[in-house]
């Protein structure tokens, strides 16, 4: 945890932005594998650990915007409890480590909570994400859920997102964490990535680097020869020459901050010349879209640069054509890079993205489009000191996009599809960095991971 004061003054500046009210953060309960005593590896709520700070199960915080207190829902553990998990710390040490005197028995937090409801004032909870979530908040709430969600509140939702999109330095020294040991995840993936190798192996290696020092991985391990499929969590295939590698994949600091990074690579270690060709437009546009990343601009702009970047590179190898402004603004582009520039990233790999995307990257100022491929940008508003995100553009070849849009005639003005058929076998490639957005720039953060042709070959190639 962070000192008290941190959780304190948090909770003070949310009561501060809200017009009054009563805020309930609940916090995640254990959820079971096959059996109810064998339960999936605990992830407490990303919203009331930035608040209250505490990582395990079976605590709630109520954030009384009214009487201008703090409480934190919990009960002291029993000898059976004791048994099975240790010595754990009274409710009351809990409260005053996050920064408050004040504690509630679970058994009354019903009462609590209807009490408030049947004064008349207001109740503020965030959307739930979890099916137990609902469950508990009936119980609690002493209505059905189709009731309950008159109570997920937009002003809280605006509130929390304000302050989470700013990370304070001590969040950006948890990320750098991450990221570092990310560095660790991926130069190991690069060195396993051989002929002969199985994708299992270098995925099990991957997060158990993440596992041995630092904690669990971000997200699940994306990794695959099969790149073309942007998500792929299948690791059956084994490594050929002449095939590129993804691994997208990163790990949580012990306070629960993420990395994100990808890196795509020949498997061997030596780059053939349409690798090559492929690679150094990716690698473009991740660069020059990292260099424009300021405050005062807007995001997608970022994106739309990356799309330029890709769509000029494909236009020199033949695979597409005509003005480049026409291309980007009609969207052709999208079929080999379909997907966002990047997403804000924190607590949550894609932060706080449970609060609905929109809310977190599109404001009143921007809306977001409906264009294929640039639908998918997560994060579009302007960009803030204190703001982290992802860069991460890529050229992709998937055969049944290519083969629907060349069926349709679709962008036949822009796009080669006789060239494009050429690399049907290609697969993927993505480079991605994480970023901080400085008070008059920006900074890559954490430990620099081989990402340039010659830097990706020497380190494969190191004996």
């Amino acid at each position: 945890m962070f000192k008290a004061e941190v959780y304190t003054a948090r909770r003070k500046q949310l009561r501060e932005m809200l017009s009054g009210g009563l805020v309930f953060l609940p916090g995640n309960d254990e959820a079971s594998m096959n059996y109810p005593a064998n339960t999936y590896h605990y992830r407490q709520d990303s919203d009331f650990l930035y608040y209250f700070g505490h990582d395990h199960d079976g605590l709630s915080g109520l954030i009384d915007a009214d009487e201008g207190k703090d409480i934190l829902v919990g009960d002291d553990v029993t000898m059976d409890d004791i048994i099975w998990m240790g010595q754990q710390p009274l409710i009351k040490n809990q409260a005053m480590k996050c920064g408050t005197e004040n504690t509630l028995s679970k058994s009354k937090l019903g009462e609590y909570i209807q009490g408030a409801i049947n004064a008349g004032r207001k109740v503020h909870i965030l959307p739930p994400y979890r099916g137990d979530r609902w469950l508990s908040l009936e119980a609690i709430f002493g209505m059905k859920h189709g009731e309950i969600k008159k109570f997920i509140s937009q002003e809280l939702i605006e509130a929390v997102v304000k302050m989470r999109s700013v990370k304070d330095a001590d969040e950006i020294i948890e990320i750098e964490k991450a990221v570092d040991v990310a560095y660790l995840m991926h130069t190991t993936s690069m060195k396993m990535a051989m002929p002969g190798i199985k994708e299992q192996e270098i995925a099990g290696a991957v997060e158990g680097v993440s596992l041995s020092h630092g904690g669990p991985v971000s997200f699940p391990v994306i990794l695959s020869v099969d790149g073309q499929t942007l998500h792929n969590h299948n690791h059956h295939n084994i490594l050929k020459e002449g095939r590129m590698m993804v691994t997208d994949a990163g790990s949580e600091s012990s306070l629960h901050y993420a990395s994100d990074i990808t890196r795509t690579v020949p498997v061997g270690g030596k780059f053939n010349t349409r690798q090559r060709e492929i690679y150094e437009i990716v690698l473009k546009a991740n660069m020059v879209t990292i260099e424009a990343m300021k405050p005062g601009v807007y995001f997608k702009d970022i994106h739309l640069l990356a799309a330029r970047t890709i769509a000029d590179g494909l236009k020199e190898l033949g695979i597409m054509k005509g003005d480049t402004e026409e291309i980007v603004n009609a969207g052709a582009h999208a079929l080999f890079f379909p997907h966002g520039l990047g997403h804000m990233m924190g607590l949550d790999v894609h932060d706080m993205e449970g609060l609905g995307e929109n809310n977190v990257g599109y404001d009143e100022t921007i809306q977001r489009s409906d264009q294929f491929g640039l639908a998918f940008l997560r994060f579009g508003k302007k960009l803030e000191p204190g703001f982290v995100l992802t860069i991460e553009p890529g050229i992709y070849f998937i055969p049944a996009l290519i083969d629907l849009w060349k069926s349709e005639g679709k962008f036949t003005e822009f796009i080669n599809y006789d060239k494009a058929e050429t690399y049907k076998d290609f697969g993927g490639i993505r480079i991605e960095d994480d970023i901080l957005v400085t008070g008059d720039g920006h900074r890559v953060l954490g430990k620099p991971i081989p990402k340039t042709v010659a830097e990706v070959e020497a380190l494969m190639n190191k004996e």
